[in-house]
């Protein structure tokens, strides 16, 4: 369930993003939660995100910019800040 609201809430905040710099996305947005055992405690150790975008008119640099910032930027990313959260973010 935290994976389905992580990126649902980086999907939202990507889609924001771009449509503020001008740019109309479409796109799918999947996160991988990696649990763990740490001290004999299941953990939530990392958090893979992975989003392959189409969205005309952009060059590659730009969205890669926009997209790291809302990884650090997405309300639930912030939330899970002791978390490692990664992004795999693709133009397609």
């Amino acid at each position: 369930m935290i994976g389905a609201a992580h990126a649902g809430c980086f999907s939202m905040a990507l889609s924001g993003d771009l449509v503020k710099a001008g740019f109309t996305p479409n796109y799918l947005t999947s996160a991988t939660v990696h649990l763990e055992r740490v001290e004999g405690k299941a953990r939530i150790t990392k958090i893979h995100l992975e989003t392959k975008a189409e969205v005309p008119g952009i060059e590659k640099a730009a969205f890669l910019k926009i997209a790291e910032g809302t990884r650090l930027g997405c309300p639930v990313s912030v939330a899970l800040a002791s978390v490692e959260i990664t992004l795999d973010a693709q133009l397609v």
